[in-house]
């Protein structure tokens, strides 16, 4: 691994931190430690909303039902219950619709928009999806259903025929529902709502800056205090505690419970858990997404194991298939082969007649516009310059590996792994202090990772395994470190030998007192 230390060019670290994100002047400081989303009202004025907005004051004074058609992941999730706890306030009759991932896929399909015609629904509106849903706007029309759009992903070079639509690239599909309805909500119910749109701005991975910081830093003060009894449960259930919620507990802990369900089971579950008002029914199903989520885990282990076996080392992109793969999971194996592997890596769940995709970019490849140049072999496709899913009929999944290898000639080679370094520290320098003063720049996440320093000719000891073999716990000059997944590196460190690390900073409170920790991310040494 290759370490690329950024230059330092101001002595003061937090300066220096500022500036390896690209804030430099006053007003872009004073942004960011302080942001606010009134300083984002232009952003928050999507246009189309007052469009939207008469047609669903139209749909109350009626009585007529609006279905909130969602998403089965995160995002989707928390936007319908945005959606559904927002417009149930004002008095409207609501429908939550989400599809299942297996027998409908991703996104507006024919079949949820019979199911919205069938109970009589005169208004669907979509979060989270519905961007690229041309023949199903047109099918909504032919039901003589007024469909609203509300969604951030990548449009096409035009946008479907639908009655309405409020689209934003800037934030998470939450955010855009919230957008949406919160002029029209109870200030108070306004601000509780942040809390979902908080929670669906990292786990969908939108660049914490700017107008997601601010989503993010507003939503974690209504999350850590939340009255919500479904996360209230999930939360005791993930042994979490209140007022210590950061973006890791969500990225790492909440978010994957909620999507876990949606990805084996219903997604509908993890939705009831956010709206319900029933303290037993909470506690059953943050139980039931827990669980899941450890069924997910097994599987997940599993078919990565048999996708390392299908990757051919001399290829610039990576299509992994198999009939054995829920399309549930298949997101998390193109993920952790695409970090691996460091290409971009495409996962297949092989269906009789049609099969479901994931991918996943590396190396800075727009994958959603590299794949929509197979558009013609795929039934749909759509996602972020990040990550893309899609549906094929499974004979032609030869043809779109033959056409990916093809145009793989346009993706650079794979070049040696390399980890940004913030700073240089030395070891006199790592103290609480130091670490409390770097916790001014959270929530870290995605656009805002959390800094990586490194030390030199650190004095190693008390090297030991943890975790059945798999993690290396040592002390450097004296201060605790851990190195996650890096046990087996136990013999070519010797006691007392100087090493270099690369890590996070961290407190350790394991035992009721406060001790710096050192999260190791790589180590250099003669022995390695």
């Amino acid at each position: 691994m290759i370490w690329e230390v950024l230059p330092r060019v101001k002595t003061d670290l937090i300066e220096q931190l500022l500036i390896n994100r690209g804030i430099t002047t006053r007003a872009e400081k004073e942004l960011f430690f302080n942001p606010k989303l009134a300083n984002f009202e232009k952003d928050l004025q999507i246009p189309g909303i007052d469009k939207a907005i008469k047609r669903i004051n139209e749909a109350i004074s009626k009585n007529e039902l609006i279905v909130v058609f969602g998403d089965y992941d995160v995002d989707g999730v928390c936007a319908s219950a945005v959606l559904y706890k927002a417009l149930s306030s004002i008095g409207a009759k609501v429908l939550p619709y989400i599809p299942h991932r297996d027998k409908e896929g991703y996104g507006l399909s024919k079949f949820g928009l019979d199911y919205a015609k069938a109970n009589k629904a005169v208004v669907v509106i979509t979060v989270d999806n519905g961007i690229v849903a041309f023949e199903q706007a047109e099918y909504a029309k032919q039901l003589g259903l007024d469909l609203i759009i509300t969604d951030h992903h990548v449009p096409a070079e035009k946008m479907p025929d639908a009655f309405g639509i409020v689209h934003s690239t800037k934030m998470c599909g939450a955010a855009v529902a919230w957008c949406l309805i919160r002029e029209v909500v109870k200030k108070e119910l306004a601000n509780e709502l942040l809390q979902l749109v908080a929670i669906a701005t990292i786990c969908d991975l939108m660049p914490l800056k700017n107008i997601n910081r601010s989503f993010v830093i507003e939503g974690l003060k209504v999350l850590n205090t939340t009255t919500n009894l479904g996360l209230l449960s999930l939360i005791s259930f993930c042994r979490i505690s209140l007022g210590k919620i950061g973006s890791y507990e969500i990225g790492h802990i909440i978010g994957p419970r909620i999507n876990a369900i949606g990805r084996l089971e219903h997604a509908i579950d993890a939705l009831r858990l956010l709206c319900t008002k029933d303290p037993t029914k909470a506690r059953s199903l943050a139980k039931l997404l827990c669980d899941t989520n450890e069924q997910r885990q097994k599987l997940t282990i599993q078919a990565i194991d048999e996708a390392r076996i299908q990757v051919k080392t001399d290829k610039r992109i990576h299509i992994l298939t198999s009939p054995e793969w829920s399309s549930g999971i298949i997101g998390l194996i193109a993920g952790r082969i695409s970090e691996e592997y460091l290409q971009p890596a495409i996962a297949i769940s092989v269906g009789e007649v049609i099969s479901k995709g994931s991918a996943r970019s590396a190396n800075g490849v727009n994958i959603i516009e590299f794949i929509r140049e197979c558009s013609e072999i795929l039934i749909d496709v759509g996602g972020h310059p990040g990550a893309a899913g899609f549906s094929i009929h499974t004979d032609k999944i030869k043809l779109f590996q033959e056409r990916l290898d093809e145009l793989s000639i346009k993706i650079p080679e794979k070049g040696e792994q390399k980890l940004t370094i913030d700073a240089e520290l030395k070891g006199e320098d790592l103290t609480k202090q130091l670490i409390k003063n770097i916790e001014r720049l959270e929530p870290f996440g995605f656009g805002n990772s959390k800094p990586v320093f490194c030390s030199h000719n650190m004095k190693a000891s008390s090297i030991r395994t943890v975790g059945n073999g798999k993690h290396l716990k040592f002390k450097c000059n004296n201060i605790n470190a851990i190195a996650f997944g890096m046990g087996n590196l136990e013999r070519s460190i010797r006691e007392e030998e100087e090493i270099d690390v690369a890590y996070y900073l961290d407190i350790d409170d394991y035992d009721g007192n406060e001790k710096v920790q050192l999260l190791v991310k790589d180590i250099k040494t003669s022995g390695i």
